[in-house]
């Protein structure tokens, strides 16, 4: 199901047809690095994190991590879209994408939108986005697309300090 069309680019739901495409996104280096490791071995274990994650979420709150695709040839390139976690107070956008379809403006272009659903559609007034300290390319989109840094913050269970940032449009 599309969520949002942007000029390039189709947001929609994820499906477990999605699996093979989640499970090179979840392993790619990249998102181990600045993501973390989920533990998604194989094309089940990803057809069983779309079911738990992103489908569960949208079915409890109506978004989630949406997947992105080209609108010309509807090649998933990464995703982009709010999870509630239980660890912040505030909704939180989220976005990874593969290496190959990095310096695209793609990654902008679905944030930019996924922040407009946010407070147009949803009505958020607050949304935050929290990244690891060395991560410099997500802490620049975020900027670009409205947040500002507020605060380092430790969410439980987790050693590292990440940086948050928030957009309030109160």
């Amino acid at each position: 199901m599309k969520i949002l069309e942007t000029e390039r680019l189709i947001l929609r739901l994820q499906t477990t047809d999605d699996a093979d495409f989640i499970l090179e996104l979840l392993n790619d280096p990249s998102w181990l690095q600045y993501i973390g490791d989920r533990g998604i071995r194989t094309s089940e274990d990803a057809r069983a994190y779309i079911l738990n994650g992103p489908i569960r979420m949208y079915e409890q709150f109506g978004f989630c991590l949406y997947l992105v695709e080209r609108k010309e040839d509807h090649i998933p390139i990464g995703i982009c879209g709010l999870i509630k976690r239980d660890s912040l107070e505030d909704v939180d956008i989220g976005f990874a994408f593969l290496p190959k379809y990095w310096g695209n403006g793609y990654a902008y272009e679905a944030a930019s939108a996924v922040m407009e659903y946010g407070k147009d559609a949803l009505g958020l007034n607050r949304i935050v986005a929290i990244t690891t300290q060395d991560n410099h390319a997500s802490a620049k989109l975020l900027e670009k697309v409205g947040l500002q840094f507020e605060r380092l913050i430790q969410l439980p269970n987790d050693s590292e300090e990440l940086r948050l940032f928030a957009f309030n449009n109160l």
